[in-house]
């Protein structure tokens, strides 16, 4: 079923949805756009969208019945006047407070900045239809190519940035539409900082050296990160290494649907606090992803969430000490009735760059 029959089937008499921003037009229509309007009425949907995107979108959007636009807002006020609508339901995560005054004053029937429209979006984007699995593992078997081939490119005396913008460049040869997120590239002291940015700073022997990266192919996003070693590192770091890589398994293993988010964490968690590395692991375990590299659920300690069966989140526990090291290994995949659908096949035993 696809998302626009599931949210009519939430909305009331008399009620439409309206939806102005980028990633739930492409949600709802499957077609990439950086302009137009969805609305979306109990037995109707449609797409108002200008003359740059009119031809493409009679071509490719099979859900709604598309609308050149020439007036927008008289536009929407005959659809509304023609289904006898008398609210606007709007995404208040979405639209601008200016947005949101603009629909009020132009529209002919009440909007409603509705928190339960939000919610019931986040619900509809959070479970994955099968067409959407498939390009999110396509997604990673681009980043994954890319990855496998920059092996071969990294050597002592690399850079951050020389690393980070091969990998891009990989990714781009190997069919990426975009990156999913700035690639963060971090070599020795520089990987204590999670989500630190890429610099000048070269590889040295026994340096970690952390890659966190994604690749999109139409819309969809991946996301993983893998930690290396440059020639022989010390015990500690061995051991931070093989306590995340423990924890990560421990946690993976609990996955599955209505199980909730926080005892997901936690099972990581307990490992690396249990191998003295109390503090060390500051951020949450995963995260959905989708058409946005961060969707809900958020898998943290402080979510009671229960997980469902099409859900894509990734698992990621870490371990950082302040200007010394830092190491995380992120996988992601589908929660399924039993388990976790990993989509990620890269290797995670330790890599040895000489």
């Amino acid at each position: 079923m696809n998302g626009i029959i599931r949210l009519q089937e939430s909305l009331n008499e008399g009620e439409c949805a309206l939806f102005t921003d980028e990633v739930n037009r492409r949600y709802f229509t499957k077609m990439k756009s950086s302009a137009g309007a969805v609305i979306i009425f109990k037995q109707a949907a449609y797409l108002i969208i200008d003359f740059r995107y009119y031809e493409k979108a009679k071509k490719q959007v099979t859900d709604c019945e598309v609308i050149e636009q020439n007036r927008l807002y008289h536009q929407i006020n005959e659809l509304i006047k023609k289904h006898g609508a008398g609210r606007v339901l709007v995404d208040e995560s979405s639209v601008t407070l200016s947005e949101f005054f603009s629909l009020k004053e132009n529209l002919k029937a009440g909007v409603v900045q509705k928190s339960g429209l939000c919610k019931t979006v986040c619900a509809l984007r959070e479970v994955k239809s099968e067409d959407e699995k498939e390009k999110i593992i396509k997604a990673q078997r681009i980043a994954e190519r890319a990855y496998n081939e920059l092996l071969n490119f990294i050597s002592l005396g690399k850079s951050e940035r020389e690393i980070a913008l091969e990998l891009n460049r990989l990714m781009f040869c190997f069919g990426a539409e975009d990156i999913s997120f700035e690639t963060i590239a971090l070599g020795g002291k520089n990987t204590s900082v999670p989500h630190g940015t890429p610099g000048e700073y070269k590889l040295k022997s026994g340096d970690l050296l952390l890659l966190d990266f994604g690749a999109v192919y139409d819309g969809y996003h991946s996301d993983m990160t893998r930690t290396l070693a440059v020639g022989e590192i010390d015990d500690k770091k061995a051991t931070a290494y093989n306590t995340v890589l423990s924890a990560q398994s421990a946690a993976i293993d609990k996955i599955r649907s209505s199980v909730k988010c926080s005892d997901i964490d936690k099972a990581a968690r307990d490992i690396i606090d249990g191998a003295g590395f109390e503090g060390r692991f500051g951020h949450s375990f995963g995260h959905g992803v989708g058409l946005e590299i961060h969707e809900s659920p958020n898998v943290s300690q402080n979510n009671e969430t229960r997980l469902k069966s099409g859900m894509v989140i990734t698992a990621e526990p870490g371990v950082y000490f302040e200007d010394e090291f830092g190491i995380r290994i992120e996988d992601f995949g589908m929660v399924t009735e039993s388990g976790f659908d990993n989509f990620t096949n890269t290797d995670k035993n330790l890599t040895i760059i000489k």
